[in-house]
């Protein structure tokens, strides 16, 4: 009996419990608010975790491509100390046979074809063919990545420019002696292009402002673009003026970026 009546006070204690709220036994799952309330959390953290890795991400492409960037520099540089301290040669189609790369990307048939890579001066010193497309282009051709996303400055590797379109007082550079002369940190060398815009590996900078952005750079980088410099160092270039958005707007010879590029493109 005793043992009995212990039994019935636990069941009307815990039955009394139970209708003021203060716990449930055996009950099964969730109530919608609950469900709703981690939903609110878990799209609380997406949104503040996302944007985070989103950066994160593009952090990881940019350095990619300034490594690309570096190694393609070195090679530039041991290219020259293995030819008496000549660049390598650098030519705009249809003369770009024997350049630092060759092959253009506006040719279906060129602008996945690894093999003119191998074909191109610096290839010796720099012979891992993804070294030559950036981490972060996107670009395809018949749903296959092209194989290159970068170019050399016109005034680099040839005397090209010099009466291009007519002779304008800027001097080219075929030699390291003539960078180090002008000041290599202070001179670009090789650049992304714009997947719209790359054709050769020549990257058209008319000084006389006959023609701002005929070569257009990358916007991959947060709309920056990738370059490396004379004398070894790579970096990323933000594309400040809400102008500057793709080849086919036309920019102002007064335009901020172009301008940028002009001071490190060549020298008087």
């Amino acid at each position: 009996m005793a043992r009995h009546a212990q039994t019935t006070n636990r069941r009307t204690v815990t039955e009394t419990f139970q209708r003021n709220g203060v716990f449930a036994v055996g009950r099964g799952g969730f109530t919608l608010i609950e469900v709703l309330v981690v939903i609110a959390i878990l799209a609380i953290l997406a949104a503040l975790l996302l944007p985070a890795l989103s950066k994160a991400k593009a952090r990881g492409l940019q350095a990619g491509c300034l490594n690309n960037l570096k190694q393609l520099a070195f090679a530039t540089q041991m290219y020259a100390a293995d030819n008496q301290g000549k660049l390598a040669e650098n030519q705009p189609a249809p003369h770009n046979g024997d350049s630092w790369v060759t092959g253009n990307l506006k040719v279906t048939a060129e602008a996945t074809n690894t093999a003119l890579l191998r074909q191109g001066k610096l290839y010796p010193y720099a012979s891992q063919t993804g070294t030559y497309r950036c981490p972060a282009d996107s670009a395809h051709t018949g749903g296959v990545p092209r194989v290159r996303s970068y170019a050399m400055n016109s005034w680099m590797g040839s005397r090209h420019m010099e009466a291009y379109p007519r002779q304008s007082g800027f001097r080219t550079f075929v030699r390291d002696t003539e960078t180090a002369a002008a000041g290599p940190s202070t001179l670009w060398v090789i650049s992304d292009e714009h997947a719209a815009s790359i054709d050769d590996g020549w990257f058209l900078v008319t000084m006389d402002d006959s023609r701002p952005f005929a070569s257009f750079p990358g916007t991959q980088h947060q709309h920056g673009y990738g370059l490396n410099f004379a004398d070894g160092h790579a970096e990323v270039f933000k594309l400040r003026d809400p102008k500057t958005q793709s080849p086919e707007v036309r920019i102002s010879h007064y335009n901020a970026d172009w301008l940028r590029l002009k001071q490190v493109t060549t020298s008087r």
